[in-house]
């Protein structure tokens, strides 16, 4: 567990761990829940679709592609749970493939290939 007090700054880092050099890393969606098993019933919803969805949520740059920084205000549930928990979804894509989901950023809507 890592502690904090309400509304200071919490700064997060995820790191790709692999041989591979030519790999970028991009935060996709990250949500908090009171509880540690359950991401579906009570959540916050920090970041969707690699958009903010909280004000105080910032994405950092990063001197590394295997890197990804982030940070938002500490908060808690109604004040009526002592922790809270989160889950991101991350992805990984090949550097300098510039139509991969890593190099599109905040994308509010994708475009469904309605096939034949």
């Amino acid at each position: 567990p890592y502690y904090v007090d309400m509304n200071q700054n919490l700064f997060l880092q995820a790191s790709l761990h692999s041989s591979d050099q030519n790999l970028k890393l991009f935060v996709d969606r990250c949500v908090a829940s009171p509880n540690s098993s359950d991401f579906s019933t009570l959540v916050y919803e920090l970041t969707k679709s690699g958009c903010a969805s909280d004000p105080t949520y910032a994405l950092f740059p990063s001197p590394r592609g295997d890197v990804a920084q982030f940070g938002f205000n500490a908060f808690s549930f109604l004040n009526r749970f002592p922790s809270v928990f989160l889950r991101c979804e991350l992805v990984v894509c090949r550097r300098h493939d510039f139509s991969s989901r890593c190099y599109q950023g905040c994308a509010s809507r994708f475009k469904r290939n309605a096939g034949s």
